[in-house]
């Protein structure tokens, strides 16, 4: 059985269950997999918690402060993955790009595998990317800041993020408005960033906040997300992955 870390947020956890569904369509309801999706929306906002890794800030109040935060998020998260983990899940998924900054903290604390999005999306860039190519980044900023994406692209392909005035106001207000169910603002919203980026001469453009894939598609038909050849949706590479584990 897979299981599903959600609630961050629950429009993006309900999106990888519903591309779980999609991959699998046309068998019969006994053929599809079996999983557990824990809407954990209770889990403390992941951008407003990092701070302790990524400062380089000598106050030791704020340092303090940044630590107390992140472990807040980590003991949030552990919960979710170990009611997972106890419900006899073969793996957990965690459709949220920001919560991977928490990753290796959590691997270490629980038995059965998290699969990691970020360097899943990093193998099937590999795949379908010429080395050294500039790849578009659209993510929250805490998970530009952290590296999430960074530190695992930056050796094979140039990794390229909208300037500060787009990333405020295209990136993180699209970002909200489909937190808030405004679907139509967000895909207008997040145009001058995609046109930012393609002017850049991006290659691939990674949709590094599983917001941004609902955002832009979701008015169009499954068939166009499949075949869109600049868009990089995480939740749908990591619902393949998810499916190919799932079956050995």
């Amino acid at each position: 059985m897979i299981g599903i870390l959600g609630g961050m947020g629950t429009q993006a956890g309900l999106d990888f269950c519903n591309k779980l569904a999609i991959l699998n369509r046309g068998k019969i309801d006994q053929e599809y997999p079996l999983f557990l999706l824990y809407n954990k929306s209770n889990i403390p906002g992941r951008p407003e918690s990092i701070g302790s890794q990524t400062s380089n800030l000598s106050n030791k109040s704020t340092n303090k402060d940044s630590r107390l935060k992140y472990n807040k998020v980590l003991k949030s998260l552990l919960k979710g993955c170990k009611l997972l983990e106890k419900n006899k899940c073969k793996f957990i998924v965690i459709p949220c790009n920001t919560a991977h900054y928490w990753f290796d903290d959590l691997q270490k604390k629980i038995n059965i595998p998290i699969i990691n999005m970020p360097k899943e999306v990093f193998k099937f860039t590999k795949k379908n990317c010429k080395k050294n190519s500039k790849v578009g980044l659209l993510a929250t900023e805490g998970t530009l800041k952290t590296g999430v994406y960074k530190n695992i692209f930056n050796k094979n392909y140039q990794l390229i993020q909208p300037p500060q005035n787009l990333q405020i106001n295209s990136v993180n207000k699209a970002i909200k408005c489909v937190k808030m169910g405004n679907v139509k603002a967000a895909e207008k919203l997040i145009k001058p960033a995609i046109n930012f980026l393609i002017k850049e001469k991006c290659k691939k453009i990674i949709l590094g906040c599983t917001e941004l894939p609902i955002a832009i598609f979701a008015f169009k038909s499954f068939k166009k997300v499949k075949s869109s050849k600049i868009f990089l949706d995480p939740n749908l590479i990591l619902a393949h992955s998810a499916m190919s584990r799932h079956k050995n």
